[in-house]
């Protein structure tokens, strides 16, 4: 192996596409078990911002209360994209995830275009949800509290802590992210106990809501007597989809987890089952709480988030409620933290396997104190407070005053545009990965036959999955203004489709000159694997 040693540890340089435990140039080995690992990827779907923002939107403009039988269905079809997703993790163990897997399964030029665009989805996520982070943190904690900042200021100070957490050490962050996920869920489901206890205005609807055919229900005009419009069906389904955005960060971990061919699998299945069946009990559990018609009227009003809050109120007071306010922001915190943990090991995984030395001897470096990708933080972090400080100075939000005339509304801009907007475009280029990884699997083992696949794992389940991610791209793509809401007219939205064309040609472009240029680079592009099955201490 050929190593390159500076001041802050080694730097792996091509050749090096199998890292060796023995060797110094490596993540932290064995930091996290498969709890750890678990934790980072389930925080990434943060379920109670999830639940508190998607689920409203769904049964407001969707599905209305078949909402829940939205997320069955999309917990069906991400399970079995998952199958074949794990068929390869058992093999391939890379800090490059997607990157890797489509690279050894449809060759570098698909790789680097899609590891690339995986990449920027994360990075872009991290500085959606410290958007989201500073709006929660200034609307429920500091007005309340008569303290008034300008939203930036949080999200600085969110990025920054963000950055010096993922600097230390990922048992750093997979603690904290421990805490506040157990905490979400603890109160979630001690909402659900309560309703159960209770019951709900119109009994459980078992019928109504839960049967999968009633995902593809629209809501109907006028429904349960209510005031409300019309809504489609779509809507509901894919708020569902995006509601699991970043379960497959499990891949990520591989290198720095306890024996990675058990757990990442393991890990990825508990986590998008897992994830399936919270979401399908809590959406079932708010509409039961608080009945047909009042959850369809709340979620269709000015305060959706009431949906929840307002049940939390009743049914375990005043207190509570706050607290569920202080874990919504510190669930979004928590979130992104782990986008930003995902995204700078994407970095590094592109970086030291660059065509170029000064990319690997920065970026691909790794801290050779706490093993973890120093430079490729700082990068992260750095990109993060672009993008923030980018959208106090360009965008605004307009909200239409009692006669109809825009006024503009800046308070608005961290959840309208930098939470709202970005999530958007980040789930797109997410499913489209994970549309890409399907086929990579598919031809990882029938067309290269690399190793000896099953017909179910990886060919069947592969491409049932691959089909419903496209169903959920078409939904996003035909429901794209909707989805955009008060963001629908912004210039950063509407550029959406070049985003993703863009990323990918410039992927596809720079692996061809690479191929011509570099061909003993090339030859490294998303092959850098952990060759290792036993179990590390």
């Amino acid at each position: 192996m050929t190593t390159e040693h500076g001041p802050d540890g080694p730097t792996a340089l091509p050749g090096d596409h199998h890292v060796s435990p023995k060797e110094e140039v490596r993540l932290k080995a064995g930091a996290v078990g498969l709890v750890g690992v678990l934790f980072m990827a389930v925080a990434n779907a943060a379920p109670i911002t999830a639940m508190s923002f998607n689920v409203p939107i769904a049964i407001g403009y969707g599905n209305g209360i078949g909402a829940s039988a939205g997320y069955l269905f999309a917990t069906i079809v991400l399970t079995i994209f998952t199958i074949g997703f794990v068929a390869m993790a058992k093999y391939v163990t890379t800090a490059g995830a997607f990157y890797g897997f489509i690279s050894q399964g449809l060759g570098q030029v698909w790789g680097m275009a899609s590891g690339l665009l995986a990449a920027v989805a994360y990075i872009v996520f991290e500085a959606s949800l410290i958007g989201g982070f500073a709006y929660f943190a200034t609307s429920y904690i500091l007005v309340p509290a008569g303290i008034n900042v300008n939203w930036i200021v949080i999200a600085l100070i969110g990025a920054i802590a963000i950055g010096l957490l993922t600097y230390f050490s990922i048992t750093v962050a997979a603690g904290v992210l421990s805490v506040t996920l157990v905490a979400e869920v603890l109160l979630l489901l001690g909402l659900a106990v309560t309703v159960f206890a209770k019951g709900g205005p119109d009994g459980l609807m078992f019928s109504d809501i839960v049967p999968v055919q009633n995902a593809f229900n629209s809501l109907e005009e006028g429904a349960f007597g209510t005031a409300v419009a019309q809504g489609a069906a779509a809507i509901g389904i894919f708020f569902a989809f995006w509601s699991w955005i970043g379960y497959g960060t499990t891949a990520v971990y591989g290198e720095e987890s306890k024996d990675p061919k058990k757990n990442v699998p393991r890990a990825t299945m508990i986590a998008v089952i897992g994830l399936g069946l919270f979401y399908t009990l809590m959406s079932w559990v708010v509409v039961v709480g608080n009945g047909a018609a009042q959850s369809v009227e709340i979620s269709a009003g000015a305060n959706p988030v009431d949906l929840w809050l307002g049940l939390v109120t009743a049914n375990m007071g005043d207190f509570m409620t706050t607290v569920y306010k202080i874990l919504l922001v510190i669930g979004s915190f928590a979130c992104a933290l782990a986008f930003g943990n995902a995204a700078s090991r994407y970095i590094y995984a592109l970086a030291r396997e660059g065509a170029w030395g000064w990319m690997r001897n920065s970026f691909g470096k790794i801290n050779a104190k706490h093993q973890s990708p120093a430079n490729a933080v700082y990068l992260q972090t750095g990109i993060t407070v672009v993008i923030l400080v980018a959208f106090l100075l360009f965008t605004n939000v307009y909200v239409p005053d009692a006669e109809g005339n825009p006024v503009a509304t800046p308070e608005l801009v961290p959840y309208v545009n930098v939470y709202g907007l970005i999530a958007v475009i980040g789930t797109a280029m997410i499913l489209l990965v994970q549309t890409i990884t399907s086929f990579a699997v598919i031809s990882y083992f029938w067309v290269k036959k690399t190793h000896k696949g099953n017909i179910i794992t990886t060919l069947i389940a592969p491409l049932l999955g691959a089909a419903g991610m496209l169903y959920a791209l078409y939904l996003l793509w035909t429901n794209r203004a909707f989805a955009a809401g008060l963001g629908s007219d912004s210039l950063v939205f509407q550029l959406m489709p070049w985003y993703i064309v863009g990323i990918l040609v410039i992927g596809f472009l720079y692996a061809l000159w690479v191929k011509k240029a570099k061909p003993e680079i090339y030859d490294e592009i998303g092959q850098t694997t952990l060759e290792e099955a036993h179990e590390r201490v």
